[in-house]
């Protein structure tokens, strides 16, 4: 006997057959048909994250008696298969849909009746006694369970960010702890300035990388003020007593974040400011990064023609025609990246402002700009810290020497002849190639060993923690 393809199912629209082995229904098989735009599934983490809004509420709903301790519990259950790992290929809404997301609350509150019903001993698509719109999306509204849902996967997102950030300006640390007293050139305007050391220089790159992610973890409290329970325009409407404060404490116990309801349920569904607060503050860690990437491309530049002051390990043949160029492609990727992010960013500005009275509809364009943009973020730091930093050296001879080349060792005796006497200095050295210290000795301004010490002396300055 053969098993039919199909199941056939009805909606307010009419009835649509839907793939016999799906744990979904017929709202989601009309997104599927409407919305073939970008062949992009949601995103794992905010899957998930909406699912423990079901979860959240079936308990609140049984909390406040309006959906039944067996009830309740087929629906945890069912949660929780999803929550495990399961059945994650059943959330298949294109990520540019319906404004809000409605396919993909529908999408979630179908998979989740169908393995509930079936748990109970039903049929898939015959949904009692479970039904996804009564019973799976009781209190709630696509207005309030998406917005919660892009800010519950922000936050599981975020602390990976945090970590890369961390792991790559801690490899900075170590670098510039091992190379402490490699005195070299600093560089102002691309030319030839006073000294200092390789280590004062990757110290500022890994304090500024802790300061971005201190500014980054400062976004998580708002994003922990959810609107969830404000329903379809931020009334409370069908919503059990107590629901507002009892699915915000269950969400809390499911993420061990500090979820609360937002002083203004309808704010919190109007405005995604909070949103935008998170991607603009990623979007100024990949400035400082496109910034520390092009320096770090710059410092290996050569190897015969260029800065070459670090080597960064080699990952891959640099050319399809020129023998053995190796280039700085993990940085490269890094920029890449981050050009990228910074369009993210861009997309997400504008559709914060796209919002209209009491609801947002770009939500769902929205929330994947923002996750891609965390994901990409993440993976390319790790990316850049394990295949390059790890392994980076230091060509501590040729930063000695163009450090003795520089003329900006002529400003070291401002203090020793005034101003206008060093730049005769710096001319000279300029004009001939002499070394700096070598005049000053010529000039018997001092011994080339003492201005040697006065330049290891410069270049160390005032110690740094």
């Amino acid at each position: 006997m053969n098993t039919p393809a199909t199941r056939t199912e009805k909606d307010s629209l009419g009835t649509l057959k839907v793939p016999a082995g799906a744990w979904y229904g017929i709202q989601t098989c009309r997104a599927i048909h409407n919305f073939p735009i970008s062949g992009r599934r949601p995103d794992a983490d905010f899957v998930r994250s909406h699912i423990r809004i079901k979860r959240a509420a079936a308990v609140a709903n049984q909390q406040g008696e309006w959906l039944s301790i067996d009830l309740a519990n087929a629906i945890t259950k069912a949660c929780d298969q999803i929550l495990n790992g399961e059945h994650i290929d059943q959330f298949v809404v294109d990520r540019f849909q319906a404004g809000a997301g409605t396919s993909h609350n529908m999408n979630s509150n179908e998979v989740v009746a169908n393995l509930a019903n079936v748990a109970l001993g039903g049929e898939c698509g015959n949904y009692e006694p479970i039904n996804p719109n009564d019973h799976v999306n009781m209190g709630q509204s696509t207005n309030d369970t998406i917005p919660t849902a892009i800010r519950l996967a922000a936050l599981v997102k975020l602390p990976r960010l945090l970590n890369a950030i961390e792991t790559m300006a801690g490899e900075f640390s170590r670098i510039a702890e091992q190379e402490k007293n490699t005195v070299k050139s600093a560089r102002t305007h691309l030319q030839d300035a006073v000294p200092t050391t390789l280590g004062r220089e990757f110290n500022g790159y890994a304090w500024t990388l802790r300061r971005c992610s201190q500014r980054l973890s400062e976004t998580r409290d708002p994003l922990c003020q959810i609107g969830l329970g404000g329903s379809a325009a931020g009334t409370a409407l069908n919503t059990s007593p107590g629901y507002v404060d009892n699915v915000a404490a269950e969400l809390a116990r499911l993420t061990g974040e500090a979820i609360r309801p937002a002083d203004k349920l309808a704010a919190q569904m109007q405005s995604m400011h909070d949103v935008q607060h998170l991607s603009s503050t990623i979007r100024d860690v990949t400035l400082e990064l496109i910034r520390i990437s092009n320096d770090m491309r710059l410092l290996a530049s050569g190897p015969r023609t260029g800065l070459g002051e670090i080597l960064l390990p080699a990952v891959q043949p640099g050319s399809s025609i020129m023998p053995g160029k190796v280039n700085p492609v993990m940085f490269e990727m890094l920029n890449q990246v981050c050009y990228q992010i910074l369009g993210q960013d861009a997309a997400i500005s504008a559709m914060t402002q796209a919002g209209q009275l009491e609801l947002n509809v770009m939500m769902p364009a929205m929330g994947s700009a923002l996750f891609d943009a965390m994901e990409w973020l993440t993976n390319a730091i790790n990316a850049a810290s394990e295949r390059n930093l790890k392994g980076l050296k230091v060509d501590r001879e040729r930063c000695k020497g163009f450090l003795h080349q520089s003329v900006g060792l002529a400003t070291l005796l401002n203090t020793q002849i005034g101003y206008a006497a060093a730049a005769e200095v710096a001319k000279e050295s300029e004009k001939t190639g002499k070394p700096v210290n070598v005049i000053v000795a010529e000039r018997e301004l001092m011994s080339a060993k003492e201005f040697d010490a006065l330049v290891l002396k410069a270049a160390q300055g005032v110690s740094e923690a």
